[in-house]
């Protein structure tokens, strides 16, 4: 019976470490390891909730008592525990949040493994191959047909630059969300520094600031992130 349990563990890590490759291909916030260690831990609970309690059991029968234990009570706590790890990978930033989808992996990722601890291997797989298409063909949607908001951060010389640098964007398809800008008197090359918010096409955005810095000589983008 050990074997077993060692298969079941080797499973669900193979496919916890499958999904966390892609994930970290993506350079996402968890990898390859939290995803092995995910999909590992929560198969290792699956059989301890379903076997870990079998000797206690059977001294207790032996003993004429009547003890009731539910196998999925362990268990169980993976589903709660697990969303404390996915809190983690979720960033609110420049009044965007980032990670859901890796905290929606690692949620998954546990269910994958809880999936093997009970020996459920091809339907563990299955969970496997539609969460990995789904999240490429994600990617591929999002790369062709998606946008995303990018913060530049630029210097200028001149007012009449900035407002140029502005309007090249609007001319551009960019949508302006937010921007700051400030006077810095100690250097005349770069009087005024402006900081934009803007959304963009994904498969563009690189192409847009590339036309910003080639059309516009007085202005030095300082960030884009």
């Amino acid at each position: 019976m050990t074997s077993e349990f060692i298969l079941r563990l080797f499973a669900a890590a193979v496919m916890g470490g499958a999904i966390g490759l892609e994930r970290g291909y993506r350079a996402k916030e968890a990898g390859f390891r939290t995803h092995f260690l995910v999909a590992l831990g929560s198969a290792l609970f699956m059989i301890v909730s379903q076997y870990g309690f079998e000797e206690l059991l059977l001294q207790t029968q032996a003993s004429g008592l009547s003890v009731r234990v539910d196998p999925s009570r362990v268990a169980a706590q993976v589903v709660s525990g697990i969303g404390f790890i996915g809190a983690g990978t979720i960033i609110f930033q420049r009044h965007v949040v980032k990670g859901l989808t890796t905290a929606a992996g690692l949620w998954v990722t546990a269910a994958i493994g809880m999936t093997c601890g009970s020996g459920l291997y091809m339907l563990a797989m299955a969970s496997t191959i539609m969460v990995l298409i789904c999240l490429e063909a994600l990617n591929f949607i999002l790369q062709k047909f998606g946008t995303r908001n990018i913060n530049i951060t630029f210097s200028s010389p001149s007012i009449e630059d900035v407002k140029a640098v502005l309007n090249k964007m609007r001319q551009d398809g960019m949508t302006i969300d937010s921007y700051n800008m400030r006077e810095n008197h100690d250097n005349p090359e770069a009087m005024y520094q402006v900081s934009v918010e803007v959304n963009v096409k994904r498969s563009k955005y690189e192409s847009h600031v590339m036309s910003i810095m080639s059309e516009l000589k007085g202005v030095k983008i300082e960030s884009i992130e």
